[in-house]
């Protein structure tokens, strides 16, 4: 039984593929499986994973499930006792695995291990600065569940999982376009701890096709997480000095409201800042946008 699961997510990047793979071939930890998953290719990547992986498991969804579905569908056929993703245009460091593993060994308490990293570009090369509008993310290790509050601060195939973690929580949340993996992070990081190794050791490839760049839909996305985060953020009185955990929740209610009023629902837009507010008074950024959503959601939007 192999220690380690490698979920391979592979949608239409076959010009990133071989690099991928290679990345995966290459790590020190040798004791992985690689199960590659595809969630309807059309560019070749299905002909080239059939010729290339011949003795890894490989599944081709019959329809398109999105990325939680394909993730899911990896999970079923996962055998290690921990999970690694790995999405198809990314590349990992040969000590990733590695490095990861023998900080869950160390850690029993930690249900997640991510890394730090750089961004790349199509030709494979350190891209400074943030060319997504956010840095690379990292965290402290730890509890990390404030900070995960504030923003989503682990790139998916960043993340080393233990497997009771999900056995635990269930799958990811296939109603998410492309925050179900925040949304996850979230869930684990409520009952387990969260270890951060301070190496470069993920490459998040930046090429103009990146789910990120759908607006839209990542706007409906944090809608639903923030809604849903704001349901529960209450019940954590007395895990957290006050005053950190006010400025947290101040934030999460502020974040409903731009993205409220982004989806076209402003009154719920101001009732979202006036929520952050009532908490957190001080929080003149609140302030600020409750007026703003008067205005038309084109001039809203700029500006943010």
């Amino acid at each position: 039984m192999p220690r380690v699961s490698v979920l391979l997510t592979c949608f239409n990047h076959l010009a990133y593929l071989p690099a991928c793979v290679q990345s995966v071939r290459s790590q020190s930890f040798e004791d992985f499986e690689l199960i590659a998953l595809d969630d309807g290719s059309t560019d070749g990547s299905r002909d080239w994973l059939r010729s290339n992986l011949p003795d890894d498991t490989v599944v081709f969804n019959e329809r398109n499930l999105g990325t939680y579905g394909t993730l899911n569908e990896g999970l079923r056929h996962a055998r290690g006792e921990f999970v690694a993703i790995l999405n198809d245009d990314d590349v990992w460091a040969p000590t990733k695995l590695e490095r990861q593993v023998a900080m869950m060994d160390a850690s029993p308490a930690v249900g997640l291990v991510h890394t730090d990293g750089w961004f790349i570009d199509r030709q494979g090369q350190r891209m400074e600065g943030s060319p997504l509008g956010f840095e690379f993310p990292r965290t402290e290790s730890g509890n990390v569940l404030l900070a995960l509050l504030y923003a989503n601060k682990i790139i998916a195939s960043a993340a080393l999982i233990r497997r009771e973690c999900f056995d635990t929580l269930g799958p990811f949340n296939e109603a998410y376009f492309g925050s179900g993996d925040w949304e996850m992070w979230y869930r684990i990081a409520e009952k387990w701890d969260v270890g951060y190794v301070d190496e470069p050791l993920t490459f998040y490839r930046v090429h103009g096709g990146n789910a990120s760049h759908k607006l839209d839909r990542i706007w409906r996305d944090d809608q639903l997480l923030r809604e849903w985060i704001a349901e529960r953020a209450e019940g954590y009185r007395g895990r957290f000095p006050d005053e950190d955990l006010n400025r947290a929740v101040s934030h999460n209610w502020a974040c409903l409201g731009t993205v409220r009023t982004l989806n076209g629902d402003a009154k719920g837009g101001r009732a979202a800042y006036a929520k952050s507010l009532l908490i957190n008074p001080e929080r003149w950024q609140s302030r600020l946008r409750y007026w703003a959503t008067f205005l038309p959601r084109p001039l809203f939007r700029k500006l943010l």
